[in-house]
């Protein structure tokens, strides 16, 4: 194939080469960071300068900083936290949390439910955002922990973490956000938001797959995820994976350092595909907030148009894009994230996630341009519904 399009780095991203060259250097550098030997210490200087730069990338303290296997493990651990919590006969024994958390949240919420606890899940608006009025009703002294996504996956919509969490503290209870999204597209500190717990994956900024991050601000509490050693303060046992912890430094490193251009460059090419669609195709819908968005992520319904078929007449152009149903898994339910927002299902069937990354060029996004709108015609004539909704 002659092109090779991948406008699906919300999934994951290719690791940079800083990344790759980083921790290629430090293939020797074998030792076990919980040694005191020299191999031992140098394993573990190595680690630490990792912590620091995720904590300057986050605007934490590098005491909060514990390394994890991903976002997905962080989320469950904060849960897992406060499920003890509760467990131990806490007068605070609700949780509040949204309909469009990442599936590591939503899944946990249902086993939760099913064993007896109390968890509130806010709504969103039909732009994604969370209600903060909604959440603000729900609030009261038996709340232990709030957790809102700082940006979703699917639409890119930013949400209000700041506001949240105010809301959250008035009424004495703990505030976590996963930031898998938002790292490295847009600012994010924990100290300015006021954010007790945050979650991370470096991955999905250029970053080595299998580690992340949970935050924890000082006296929040957290208890231990993984039993059976002393790292990470006794809170997750385990020979440190100190290759990818380096890589996922360097990626922290990259980010903070590159931010704001990497900002303009993805929201310019984001911004040429948006408005090349709507120039291209008829009856389209952009899916998300119209400014609150994530710079390199458009999410768009084309009515009368199935997303799977979509994504393999692309991906047989060579563009790998993702779709909102769960076509993955096997599961032809729509995204539940579109549907919460209020957008009719077969339009969430017919919704296609773009999102952009460091390595994509302009010519991308022309060549995308130049596919697209076959591909949806051709689409739309297999249908079985004609005409369109006014």
């Amino acid at each position: 194939m002659d092109k090779y399009i991948y406008l699906d780095n919300n999934a994951t991203t290719q690791m940079a080469d800083e990344v790759r060259e980083i921790m290629r250097e430090n293939e020797s550098l074998y030792g076990n960071a919980s040694s005191m030997h020299r191999a031992g210490r140098d394993a573990e200087c190595a680690i630490e300068w990792a912590r620091e730069e995720v904590a300057k990338l986050i605007d934490g303290e590098k005491s909060g900083v514990y390394f994890t296997s991903g976002a997905s493990e962080s989320n469950n651990t904060i849960f897992s936290t406060f499920r003890d919590i509760i467990d131990d006969g806490s007068k605070r024994n609700r949780i509040i949390t949204t309909t469009i958390e990442h599936p590591s949240i939503i899944e946990e919420v249902k086993y939760l439910k099913g064993k007896g606890y109390r968890i509130d899940e806010v709504g969103v608006d039909c732009y994604g955002k969370v209600k903060l009025d909604e959440l603000k009703s729900m609030l009261g002294d038996d709340v232990a922990l709030v957790s809102v996504m700082w940006a979703n996956n699917e639409t890119g919509t930013i949400q209000d973490v700041k506001e949240a969490a105010e809301l959250a503290h008035s009424c004495g209870a703990y505030f976590h956000s996963d930031a898998t999204q938002a790292i490295g597209k847009i600012p994010v500190s924990v100290k300015e938001c006021g954010i007790d717990y945050l979650s991370l994956s470096a991955h999905k900024f250029y970053g080595p797959k299998g580690i992340g991050v949970l935050y924890a601000a000082a006296k929040a509490p957290l208890k231990p995820f993984v039993h059976g050693g002393h790292q990470e303060g006794g809170l997750r046992a385990g020979t440190y994976n100190t290759l990818n912890i380096i890589g996922l430094g360097e990626a922290a490193k990259l980010a903070r350092e590159g931010l704001k251009e990497e900002y303009e460059k993805l929201y310019a090419l984001r911004e040429k595909l948006r408005k090349g669609i709507l120039e291209r195709i008829d009856h389209v819908i952009i899916n998300g907030h119209p400014t609150d968005f994530l710079p390199g992520t458009l999410n768009a319904s084309f009515p009368n148009a199935e997303g799977e078929s979509i994504l393999l007449y692309l991906d047989m152009e060579g563009i790998e894009v993702s779709t909102g149903s769960a076509c993955a898994t096997g599961s032809l339910e729509p995204s539940y994230v579109l549907l919460a927002s209020g957008l009719d299902v077969e339009l969430a069937h017919g919704s296609i996630r773009f999102s952009l990354g460091r390595y994509n060029t302009e010519s991308d996004i022309d060549y995308t341009l130049e596919k697209l709108p076959a591909i949806i015609e051709r689409v739309r004539t297999m249908s079985t519904r004609k005409g369109f909704d006014k």
